[in-house]
């Protein structure tokens, strides 16, 4: 059988592993805090342990980590990484920095690729090669966070899981991965739990999943039209995944969470940002649970059929929206320069 990664380990697995080999159970402590705690990799860095254990430790187990690939810096400040998995893969993860309004997000990703084959989106066009393990999660965001010191002084403030993959379907990687940035400082990286935010396609029994249990960050749909026939000739999820189902899903999550939820919306030019389109949004926005828009500019991509709305049509539909008392935000992209833009994530 092949090694298992000492990372993939609970607490309570590392002890039970220690235990049979003798070891008192603080022990197994020590190692996790080294390992999550203080990111630490490199079993000889842990020196509270003996020669011996750290010798079986490496003996019976695999300690995996990501290499850094290429790094690109923007004209704008985002810092876009490509990252090499032990087996050989690529992912991408982004600095996003804000310093004037002091947040800095990292945007991670869940899987090698992606399988949902959105018409707007780079990645979906590699299709998935595998889930990324919740280590490897991790590791994006404290490999970013050592960028983020270096060029900015300042740690991350916000981590977005909406890079490469779709999050719910790698969901307890993902939802292990959160355990392990929310734990408290002495087991994890201690991030508060509303500074995470889950984007999403729309796996309706997964948002529900979520839900029971007990899900504490922010969750973002990945919306894009409002109505199903559109969001079917883009996003193929939807016809498992209809708005109806998805409505439903996201008040059950509401109600049982009380969780922010967003809707996420890349303006398509002559495509979804008339003004019909946004009587439709307005609709949507009417459910029993509040949701704030973030009207995103689209980022083309290779042999994509779309371009970005205009200023005009992009300024008339946010209107409308507000005027209908939407809380409603236009994010201009960053990183377009270096392909690290919503969509844009391809390891071009």
């Amino acid at each position: 059988m092949p090694q298992r990664d000492l990372r993939d380990l609970s607490l309570p697995e590392l002890e039970a592993a220690l235990a049979d080999w003798g070891e008192p159970r603080f022990r197994a402590k020590q190692v996790y805090e080294w390992l999550w705690a203080k990111s630490v990799t490199d079993l000889d860095a842990m020196t509270n342990l003996s020669k011996e254990l750290r010798q079986r430790l490496r003996d019976e187990f695999t300690l995996n980590t990501l290499t850094e690939d290429t790094v690109q810096h923007s004209a704008d400040g985002t810092i876009k990484t490509r990252w090499r998995t032990h087996d050989g893969h690529r992912i991408e993860s982004v600095l996003i920095p804000v310093p004037d309004d002091d947040r800095f997000t990292v945007c991670v990703s869940t899987q090698v690729g992606c399988s949902l084959t959105c018409a707007f989106c780079a990645t979906g066009r590699m299709g998935r090669k595998r889930n990324l393990a919740a280590y490897e999660i991790v590791d994006q965001v404290t490999g970013v966070n050592r960028q983020c010191l270096e060029a900015f002084g300042r740690s991350i403030t916000n981590v977005v899981y909406m890079g490469m993959g779709e999050p719910l379907l790698t969901f307890s990687s993902t939802m292990e991965s959160i355990a392990r940035l929310t734990t408290a400082p002495s087991l994890g990286l201690g991030m508060a739990a509303r500074r995470l935010t889950i984007s999403t396609a729309g796996i309706a029994k997964m948002i529900r999943k979520l839900a029971d249990d007990g899900f504490r960050s922010n969750l973002a749909l990945s919306l894009h039209a409002a109505d199903d026939a559109k969001r079917n000739e883009i996003m193929p999820i939807n016809e498992s995944n209809t708005l109806t189902i998805l409505m439903e899903a996201l008040e059950y999550f509401y109600q049982k969470t009380k969780a922010r939820i967003s809707y996420e919306y890349i303006a398509f030019e002559r495509f979804n940002d008339s003004i019909e389109d946004a009587v439709k949004l307005v609709q949507l926005c009417r459910r029993r649970f509040p949701v704030r828009v973030n009207i995103i500019e689209y980022n083309p991509i290779d042999g994509a059929p779309f371009t970005k709305s205009g200023e005009e049509r992009l300024n008339a539909f946010a209107a409308y929206l507000a005027k209908h008392g939407v809380t409603v935000t236009v994010r201009r992209s960053r990183g377009k320069d270096i392909d690290a833009a919503c969509g844009q994530l391809a390891n071009k």
